[in-house]
This record gives C-alpha cells, structure tokens and sequence, in this order.
C-alpha cells in the first residue's frame, strides 16, 4: 500500500526541522540573492503544448478550462499507478536563492524541485497558491522543477508557474540531433518510436515529437508513442532534442509509417499460436511441425520463478544458452517466432515470488531482452496469482511498466473462464486493468474444464461472447473492438474433465473465431496433437483418433 500524503508531510515537515537546526548550527557562507525574472519557459501553457514540459506515463496535457490566468493550463490525468509527474529542467546559478511558485487545483497536488524542498495542497475546490524557496549548491548549473498530483485522486490542473530568479550561465551550445528515429510497432491509431540519444555539452533534459510541423509529445527518454491517429493513414514523424538553457537540435532524420487498417479500432494484432512444451510430452520438431502444418507461432511453456524473482523455463533451466534457445532461433530461422507464457497453474511463479510490481517489472523484462521478443503472456491461473488480488493488481502494473518501456510490446493475459464468460475472479481482473491503465492488449480465455460440458462449441463460443460483453462495459468498446482484444486458449481431444473437442469441433472454433476477427488462437497442446484413441488424458498425445498435427494445422487457418 502506498504511503499517504499526510504521512510523507510529516516526514518531510521533520527533516525540514534538521535543516533548519543545522543551517543555524553550521552556516558559514550566504547564498546570492536573486534577481524576479521567470526562468521557466512555457510556464503558463499559452502554447498550447506541454513543450518544454515532460510529463511521465503521457499523462499530462493542455486543457482551455479550467484556468487560473490565460487560456491554458496543465492537466494531469494522475491514475492509481502513476501520480503524473511533469516537470522542467532549467538552467541556474550555484549558490542562489530562487522562488519558485504555482497556482493548483484538485486533491494532492505537490510543488517542488529535485533533490529540494517541495510543498503541497490537500483539495482545494478553486485554483490555490504554492510556493517555496530552495538554494542551489555551490557547483549547481541546473535544476528540475516539477509537478504532480497523488496516486487515484484524478486529474490536477496547474497554471502559471514561476521559478524567479537568474537564468543560467552563457550554454549557447544546442544538443546534437537525435539519431536512428525509427518505428517500432504500430496499430491502427498509434505508432510507437524510438531514437538514439543525442548529446550535449551540458546535458540533454528532454525530447520534443513532432507529427510533421505539429509537435505532439514531450518525453524525458528515447521513445514515445503517438496516439490518437487516424487508421490506413501515413504520418511523418521527428524528434528534436533540448537541454538546461532552452537550446533545441536540429531535426531528427524523419521516418513515415502507415497505419494499420481500421476493424473496429483494435490492436491490429492477431496470433494463431498452439502451446510448445519442451520440458514435458515427448516436443516434437518445432520445425517439422511449421513445415507440416504452416503454423508460424508458438507460444512457449512455461517460465517460472527459480528461486526469488529470477525467471527460468520451468523454474529450472536459464533463459538463453540451453535447448530452449536453440529451439526458438530453429523457429525464427524458419520465418516464425514464439511468445512466452509465463506462469500457469502449478510451480513456483514469479507474481507471487517478486516483492513488487518494479521487481516483476524487470523479471519479464529480462525475457524479453533474451529474446528480442514482439509479445508475452501471463497466464494467470491458480489462488497463487488469479485468485489472488494483490498478485493480480502486481501482474497488471508490471505489464504496465514493460510494455511502457518496450514500445510496440504486444500484452496478453490468459485466465480461465465459465461457460457463459469470466468468473468474478476474472471480471475483476478485467476492471483492475482497466483501473490501472494497465493497457493489455489481449485477454485470452481458456473454455475447457467447465466440470463435464458436452456441447465445447457452444459452451466456447458462450464464454468468449460473455468476455466481449464483459470488455464492452469495462472499456467502453464496441462489439468489433471488444473481439479485437479477445483470444481464445483451448484444450485439443479430451480435457482433464474428460470434454471432447474434436477436430471438427475445433474447426467451428476457429470459423467462428475468423468471423468474429478476434486477436488470439491458440490450444494445449502441440506435444498433445498425436492420436491415441482410449489413451485418455496423457502428456503426448489427444486420448481421440487423430491425424498427426491435426489441431494444429486447423489452427494455422485462423487468420483473425
């Protein structure tokens, strides 16, 4: 749980009380005085953007109303994982005295500077003043002021902020254009980019993006991505640097990217992706079976906790340099790709074993840097993790924080469901993810073990209806957006509750699932698509009459 507001006061007004108590004890030389001018540029946002202003998560913007003075000012639109801190680095004098001040409004909302001292105001219904005064240090050159509001208490606006004081030294020098702009990933309304740092004499503060003359976003790294656009439409991107001293680079090379075409506004991202287990079920030949059936994905079981929050394939075998490695180059190789599942119903899991949604965070990061990769699955099952709310709540804030940091990243979480749609346990999950921003890209359901259910095509094509409708309230979509961020994980032949899915069951599954264009196929499990009639429910085969593969070329026809 957070700490609160009042809390952090109290800490903050004690450690004031020590500087005073050693300033007054051990003062040995005054800082200048400075000199009123506002050093902070854009500091009434009367220019319509946020520029030179950077705000985390893309959370800030500028609104006409409500207003202090002017006819903008800054909104942020703080969520319950991120407070929507936006702030401005300036350049400044050592051992000055500057005023820094700003009118606020809404609850929690916090002034202050780096490393310094900062205030704050409860909830005020109008918009109310802030102010304090800091010292720089005596080889100081520059400093960041910022703003933000508190973790669930809504949107905060902000309006004409003023740092008073001498403006920096003689830095006349502008930072070297940003180098490689390039896009990495896209759908129908947005394009993800990243560029190379650029380089300064001082140091670079922040990066302006720029939709052909229009700059659309200020970001303190090297990526953003650029909502709001139009679907099967080309847009012209750059990127300009900045530093301190309010110097700006020359333009990035720029890059054009299409659009994904429209359908309804999904996540332009479809997968036919069957289960692949090598540490279970006599694995066949990867390869052998994309040549045999045209699959192109497979999504990879299971990587679990092996010991802590380090991730391993079963707990037990390292992510890169073993078999698990050479069996996903195989795939690449052949012109595929795989996305790891992580979790699943037994073992030891990483949710529950990371002490936090930053740990988590930077467990799955650690997949995805092995292998480069363009998706990950959580899949959530168990009272471990899915029935389990503070595990659910840390799986969807980590998925947050990689995919923010991994432009283009696909999300997908896989759960379990009942017949007629997600269990409470699974509609919570849904509404947490969208509480927390959480932003997932694809909710997969599993429609098997319903307890002995006879009709797997209806009760299926029954369960995912209930999902859509379940996304429809949630996020606000309509039917074909809903299906866009649907997926569908069954089981081949007969389930551990004895269900049969036949292939003929499997291929109204897919038709249905083509028809209504959702973004995931997938099944458990390729080690499991080889006949063995009255084998019953085994590691390596179907327990039906089958053709080898069967399942899974029926599932390389799903196209979404």
């Amino acid at each position: 749980m957070r700490n609160r507001p009042l809390a952090r006061l109290r800490r903050r007004v004690l450690a004031l009380v020590g500087t005073a108590a050693l300033a007054v004890a051990g003062a040995v030389a005054l800082p200048g005085t400075a000199h009123a001018a506002n050093v902070l540029s854009n500091p009434g946002f009367e220019s319509g953007g946020l520029s030179p202003w950077s705000c985390t998560g893309n959370l800030g913007s500028v609104v006409a109303s409500p207003v202090h003075g002017g006819s903008g000012a800054l909104a942020g639109a703080a969520s319950s994982s991120d407070n929507a801190r936006c702030s401005q680095s300036v350049a400044v004098q050592p051992n000055t005295t500057y005023s820094l001040s700003g009118w606020v409004r809404g609850s929690y909302v916090y002034l202050g500077v780096d490393g310094g001292a900062s205030t704050w105001t409860s909830s005020p219904s109008a918009y109310a003043k802030l102010s304090l005064t800091f010292t720089t240090g005596a080889s100081q050159t520059s400093a960041t002021v910022y703003l933000h509001g508190w973790y669930g208490q809504g949107t905060y606006y902000a309006d004409d902020i003023g740092l008073d004081g001498p403006g920096g030294g003689s830095d006349g020098q502008a930072p070297s254009a940003p180098g490689n702009l390039r896009s990495t990933g896209k759908t129908s309304t947005s394009v993800s980019l990243a560029w190379n740092a650029s380089t300064d004499n001082v140091g670079v503060t922040g990066y302006d993006v720029f939709r052909g003359s229009t700059q659309v976003l200020s970001v303190s790294g090297t990526s953003a991505t650029v909502g709001g656009l139009s679907p099967s439409t080309a847009y012209t991107f750059t990127v300009k640097a900045r530093d301190a001293a309010g110097n700006v680079s020359a333009a990035s090379g720029s890059v054009s990217v299409t659009t994904d075409a429209g359908g309804g506004g999904g996540t332009g991202f479809k997968q036919a992706a069957p289960y692949l287990y090598l540490g279970w079920g006599d694995p066949p030949s990867a390869t052998s079976v994309m040549s045999a059936t045209g699959i192109k994905w497979y999504t990879m079981a299971f990587i679990l906790s092996s010991g802590g929050c380090n991730p391993a394939w079963d707990g037990q075998r390292a992510l890169t340099g073993g078999n698990d490695q050479s069996v996903i180059n195989s795939i690449r190789a052949a012109g595929g790709d795989i996305v790891p599942s992580i979790g699943g119903w037994s073992g030891n899991k990483l949710g529950p074993n990371c002490s936090s949604a930053e740990a988590l965070a930077g467990a799955y990061q650690k997949v995805v840097d092995a292998y480069g990769l363009q998706a990950i699955d959580v899949d959530i099952e168990n009272t471990d993790e899915f029935e389990n709310a503070t595990v659910q709540d840390r799986i969807l804030n980590a998925l947050k924080i990689v995919k923010a940091n991994n432009p283009g990243l696909r999300t997908i979480l896989t759960f379990g469901t009942s017949t007629t749609g997600p269990t409470s346990w699974g509609n919570r999950l849904i509404e947490q993810a969208k509480a927390l921003n959480a932003d997932i890209d694809v909710f997969t359901i599993m429609p098997f073990d319903f307890g002995g259910g006879a009709d797997m095509y209806g009760s299926t094509v029954n369960a995912a209806e209930g999902l859509k409708t379940k996304l429809k309230s949630t996020f606000g979509w309509d039917d074909a957006t809903a299906y866009a961020h649907l997926g569908i994980s069954g089981m081949n032949g007969l389930s551990d509750q004895q269900e049969l899915t036949s292939p003929a069951t499997w291929t109204q599954i897919r038709d249905w699932a083509n028809s209504r264009h959702i973004a995931r196929l997938a099944f458990w499990s390729v080690n499991r698509d080889r006949s063995c009639p009255g084998g019953g429910v085994t590691s390596n085969c179907s327990g039906i009459s089958q053709s080898t593969w069967q399942f899974t070329s029926i599932t390389a026809g799903f196209t979404g």
